[in-house]
């Protein structure tokens, strides 16, 4: 199965709309259209699993230690932490190229950080 993303209230929307101008078949989720404004992490992670996407985040504070709970008792997609220091479109290109690369059960219960 395809990767599928689900962006968090903290991420860049630049990189959502970047990936989406550059490759407008992939299927990524803004937290605006997902309603995750204002939701705990737990909830969040809860969401992205339920619909099947990879969270993509740039809380490296919090989300870490709240996905190592869920996954004890859960299944996840998987979660990506995207550094605020990189060039943005750095990461626009790696996360389109993980999507044109690999298959979504690569990275299922999994934490990457972004740039690899």
């Amino acid at each position: 199965m395809k990767v599928r993303y689900q962006a968090d209230a903290d991420l860049n929307d630049d990189i959502v709309t970047g990936v989406r101008r550059r490759a407008p078949e992939m299927d990524f989720q803004t937290a605006y259209e997902a309603l995750l404004e204002g939701l705990e992490d737990p909830d969040v992670l809860a969401l992205a699993a339920e619909s099947g996407r990879i969270l993509v985040t740039h809380d490296r504070r919090t989300m870490p230690t709240h996905f190592g709970k869920f996954i004890e008792s859960r299944r996840s997609p998987g979660l990506f932490i995207v550094s605020q220091h990189t060039d943005l479109l750095h990461v626009i290109e790696e996360l389109i190229l993980i999507w044109a690369a690999s298959e979504a059960e690569e990275y299922i219960n999994s934490i990457r950080t972004l740039p690899l």
